[in-house]
């Protein structure tokens, strides 16, 4: 109950930060537009009004149509893997055309109370200086799915720090990683053959989307293998960096089903996580990716590594089995793994 609970919390929590964002992205938007066409110019067509009037409308406007875009968001997240490229394309136009409907009819009656115009609302749409504002505002809309595409590949928060410049220089900061990989990902992919065992790595990886939900951020995918991470205070809160497997292991379940049918296999995912300090920084000129270097990474790699060879699921080092609450989790003490290059091993403890 309390996993549940704690999921829907994050859903709303999530919900709300994108409906926020849509609604202060469009309000800048409008008011950018009021500054562009209200200082030293003149409309053309019936509608004419000051700076400061437009700026009070797009304070108005803005929210309102931010709502609807997020939730066009939502729903878009909710469908993406469920329908086709050419239905998802056919819905993205006719949800154009009713937002600029909606849009159209929301100003409408925004200026008729607040500024008492005289015209229909067919003498409105049509109004000269109305298309200019079409225009924009689709072109808003295509940049805010571009921005939200960017960010999503980037990772939560990352575009905003790249743009500030905070990766440029290497500096060091305390991070969890868990590296997760396919089980027996080789044999499936004869079996299977390189299409069919890609679509089920985006299967899987889609359904990882679930460990959002214990704060855990995407650092990379590498083939049939992807790198998480945490910042401590969310990865050891609720033992969100453990949990995240375990609800992840419990979404495949669920889904046996659909796996079976579909592939003829039950995926199944080992990992192996650890703590420590590692330098992140921005690397690459022509594409640009925000990378962490250290043996915080290496030894993660290195004891998830050993989940075939001790018949293990999950792994974790000793530095991060004692930060975490000893009374939800079993730790078993296997042994330890000696670090490349170096004579000092870790001790590494199966949670289960």
């Amino acid at each position: 109950m309390g996993s549940n609970n704690q999921s829907t919390k994050f859903r709303n929590k999530r919900r709300w930060q994108i409906l926020r964002n849509y609604c202060m992205s469009w309000t800048i938007a409008f008011i950018f537009l009021s500054i562009i066409r209200g200082v030293g110019t003149t409309e053309n067509g019936k509608l004419d009004f000051n700076l400061i009037s437009s700026i009070y409308i797009s304070l108005t406007i803005g929210p309102f149509m931010g709502i609807i875009s997020g939730f066009a968001q939502l729903l878009e997240e909710k469908y993406y893997k469920h329908i086709s490229i050419k239905k998802l394309l056919f819905f993205r136009v006719i949800y154009i055309f009713i937002f600029l409907l909606i849009l159209t009819i929301v100003a409408f009656f925004i200026y008729c109370l607040f500024f008492g115009i005289k015209i229909s609302l067919i003498e409105f749409f049509y109004d000269p200086g109305t298309f200019a504002i079409y225009f924009y505002v689709l072109t808003v809309d295509f940049l805010l799915s571009i921005l939200w595409q960017v960010n999503l590949m980037l990772g939560k928060n990352n575009l905003v720090k790249l743009l500030q410049g905070k990766f440029y220089t290497p500096r060091e900061e305390e991070r969890i990683f868990m590296f997760l990989d396919l089980q027996s990902s080789t044999q499936i992919a004869e079996r299977l053959g390189h299409i069919k065992y890609s679509l089920m790595i985006q299967d899987c990886f889609s359904d990882l989307s679930i460990v959002v939900e214990n704060e855990a951020e995407v650092y990379q995918y590498v083939g049939d293998e992807v790198i998480l991470t945490w910042k401590p205070k969310n990865g050891l809160r609720n033992n969100n960096c453990v949990n995240a497997y375990f609800n992840f292991k419990q979404k495949l379940l669920d889904k046996s089903n659909y796996y079976q049918q579909k592939y003829a296999c039950d995926p199944y995912f080992k990992a192996g996580v650890n703590i420590g300090i590692v330098t992140v920084t921005e690397v690459g000129r022509y594409k640009k990716e925000i990378a962490y270097h250290g043996d915080t990474i290496n030894t993660a790699a290195r004891i998830q590594s050993k989940c075939n060879e001790l018949g293990k699921g999950l792994l974790v080092s000793e530095k991060l089995k004692n930060k975490l609450d000893p009374r939800i989790f079993t730790f078993d003490q296997i042994g330890s793994i000696p670090l490349k290059g170096k004579k000092a091993q870790v001790p590494i403890y199966a949670v289960a």
